[in-house]
């Protein structure tokens, strides 16, 4: 079937702020939970400190190889949506790596076209945390 369609991507200052945190840290990963902390904003962690779940979706890869999990009751309620990470002046309240830089990552998001939802439908099932090591 070739590539799968993109699910998840980033603004070119979110791309910035990604790789200036890939210096700092090494390999990231982004997971979006929906739950407490900053609500549903995306946090970044370095790879491998933050366990993703066995019902963890990879909806992709950004900025390269930076995995981009999503918890499973989150995506029930965003897979007709493309994302956006994008970066805002402010401090959120969770424990995401871009935290002491004084920004926060945030999710843009726009309902899928027709033609993008069928792709999708016609792709096999994301991996899931079950399927993969993140």
């Amino acid at each position: 079937m070739g590539t799968r369609a993109t699910r998840v991507e980033l603004t070119d200052a979110a791309q910035k702020l990604v790789r200036q945190l890939t210096d700092q840290h090494g390999p990231l990963m982004f997971h979006q939970s929906g739950g407490c902390c900053d609500g549903s904003a995306p946090m970044c962690y370095p790879r491998g400190e933050f366990r993703v779940g066995a019902a963890d979706v990879l909806l992709g890869h950004v900025a390269g190889d930076t995995p981009f999990w999503m918890s499973a009751k989150q995506y029930a309620y965003w897979q007709h949506t493309h994302l956006t990470v994008d970066v805002t002046p402010g401090r959120g309240s969770g424990f995401s790596l871009e935290a002491p830089e004084g920004l926060r990552f945030l999710i843009r998001s726009r309902v899928l076209t027709d033609e993008e939802w069928q792709r999708i439908t016609a792709e096999p099932p994301l991996p899931t945390g079950a399927d993969s090591a993140g």
